[in-house]
């Protein structure tokens, strides 16, 4: 072999070597900060410090006191060091799943809370994740947020092995908490419960349906999210103009119709369409005002 070629070779696999040695640095490594993100592929590979954080307040979210409360209390058991269970918030979008989790955490920072956001594309590499935690300085809640599997996705696997403990298991400073659209986080069809049977009186499910459920069933807590009535609605509007606008008189009817006619072009009555809207009507008033 040529002495250029045989130094060529030596280089690249030193330079591979180096590659997975930084790699490797980059997830064991913590770094400082209340909100942590995964970044699963590249030199970048790791856990990374966010540099906008939320200002999410729980006194905010309006309309989800059970949610709070049942919530809250998992999380309190988790930041005691007493058994608590991994949680999946499911329901409508823009009802206050992620901004739950994230006035929780403002609201426990203080008593050690931190935050790993997980994207649904580096689901794999939880047990490099949590392996990564395992030693590290306070309590760990990885947050995967708008979970939805198709169904030839076998991405939920990781997910569905790391909840229910791996031969590894998971580090008793992390928790998960997963948002979702759906209930079982994957789609479900007619023809699974046609595929359904009895037998001596009793239902079998398929094993599709089986396989479904068993993803959301390993956690422990679900919180349901739902459409809000058009009072619910409209008692959030009325919060949040208050508190863009300390000095706004009280909601008129004119307003009320104003939001409503909002939701109705958005098809959505939602906490998230009543906080655009009243950011709209606020925005607009104090910008016409003299």
């Amino acid at each position: 072999m040529h002495e250029p070629h045989k130094f060529l070779t030596r280089a690249n696999t030193l330079l591979d070597r180096l590659k997975d040695l930084l790699s490797a640095a980059a997830f064991e490594s913590v770094p400082a900060g209340p909100v942590l993100r995964w970044r699963g592929n590249g030199a970048q590979r790791g856990l990374h410090a966010a540099t906008l954080l939320t200002t999410t307040q729980l006194s905010e979210l309006q309309c989800i006191d059970r949610q709070k409360q049942l919530l809250d209390r998992n999380t309190r058991q988790f930041l005691a060091g007493l058994p608590a269970n991994h949680a999946l918030l499911w329901g409508p979008r823009g009802t206050g799943k992620s901004s739950l989790i994230r006035g929780l955490l403002n609201h426990y920072q203080g008593q050690g809370l931190r935050l790993v956001e997980v994207a649904q594309e580096n689901l794999a590499d939880l047990q490099d994740i949590c392996s990564a935690l395992a030693s590290a300085t306070g309590r760990f809640l990885l947050f995967c947020d708008d979970l939805s599997f198709a169904a030839d996705d076998d991405r939920y696997r990781a997910l569905k092995s790391i909840v229910d403990g791996s031969a590894s298991g998971l580090p008793d400073n992390v928790l998960i908490y997963a948002t979702s659209n759906r209930r079982h986080l994957i789609p479900e069809y007619m023809q699974e419960n046609l595929d359904s049977r009895l037998q001596d009186g009793e239902l079998h499910l398929s094993e599709a349906v089986e396989e479904k459920l068993s993803l959301s069933e390993r956690f422990g807590i679900w919180v349901a999210f739902h459409p809000f009535t058009q009072d619910q609605y409209l008692e959030i509007v009325s919060y949040w103009v208050h508190q863009l606008a300390p000095n706004t008189d009280s909601p008129g009817e004119s307003m009320e119709r104003a939001a409503l006619q909002w939701a109705l072009e958005r098809g959505s009555r939602s906490g998230r369409s009543a906080w655009q809207f009243a950011r709209d009507w606020t925005g607009r008033r104090q910008l016409d005002s003299p």
